[in-house]
């Protein structure tokens, strides 16, 4: 794995990661009159970590990660990242969602170049510093398996190669927290597994602090350090899981019996939850 952030993954190595670098203090949000999405959410998510949060359909998982980046602001309790509250969208983040959605018009590259254009600091000097972006992101490129796709336009790559772009998109601007709902639940199966072992690789080398937002109770519990498991609306945490399997994990392991009766075990208390049993 070539080495695509070296500042601030060299800063994480001397220093270590921060804890509770993410801490949700008694959260909840009501969008309307209707009732709470989310309530009584407590939790902290070290710098570093790799969680997954999982639940029926509803629970509130992408509410969550909107509340994470200060896409919402809480009706109740508090959020801080990095040891600040969250008052607004914040810089330090990446995001992909389950839609690749690159825009036609740019070819491969220059949308993985996008946040650079336009996040703070790096669009100032984006015309000053161009030819190094281009190559931080031919870097990127190459390290996901696009090298040689970069002049292509998004209608030209399959679904899992425009995913791979929209993931470089994400971490092209070094963010320290990396968001991702459902971000492979539109892929055929091995094309999923595949690129399951792209974010690991890419998390494995830079260990920056990622938060999973997936149905795929497999997914989770191969990617993640921890899974938190949701209830139905208003969702609240009602496990979370610590995944004990070592690293780093190859995609044999999801067919050997710790992990399958992992996933078994999160599957039927999930079924509980959606049947309403208690």
């Amino acid at each position: 794995m070539i080495d695509v952030m070296n500042d601030a993954s060299e800063t994480r190595k001397v220093t270590g990661g921060v804890r509770d670098f993410v801490v949700f203090d008694d959260v909840s949000l009501a969008y309307d009159e209707s009732g709470n999405a989310i309530e009584d959410i407590s939790l902290s998510i070290d710098e570093g970590e790799f969680v997954a949060f999982v639940g029926p359909s509803g629970c509130g998982k992408s509410t969550f990660m909107k509340l994470c980046t200060g896409l919402h602001a809480p009706t109740r309790g508090s959020v801080r990242v990095d040891g600040e509250p969250v008052t607004g969208p914040l810089k330090i983040t990446g995001m992909a969602f389950q839609n690749a959605n690159l825009l036609p018009w740019r070819t491969t590259l220059d949308n993985v170049l996008l946040p650079l254009e336009i996040v703070k600091p790096y669009r100032s000097q984006f015309r000053r510093r161009k030819a190094e972006f281009q190559e931080r992101a031919r870097t990127l490129l190459r390290t996901v398996g696009l090298e040689g796709y970069e002049d292509q336009y998004p209608w030209q790559l399959s679904g899992g190669m425009q995913q791979r772009a929209s993931i470089c998109r994400a971490l092209i601007h070094e963010p320290r927290l990396l968001m991702l709902d459902e971000p492979f639940g539109a892929l055929d199966a091995f094309t999923r597994e595949e690129l399951w072992c792209v974010l690991r690789d890419l998390w494995e080398a830079q260990r920056f602090t990622v938060v999973l937002v997936t149905h795929d109770l497999r997914e989770a519990a191969f990617l993640a350090d921890t899974v938190y498991v949701m209830s139905r609306r208003p969702g609240r945490i009602v496990e979370k899981r610590s995944i004990d399997l070592p690293r780093p994990r190859e995609l044999e392991v999801t067919y050997e019996e710790p992990f399958t009766h992992l996933v078994h075990e999160l599957r039927a208390q999930i079924g509980e939850i959606r049947g309403g049993k208690p």
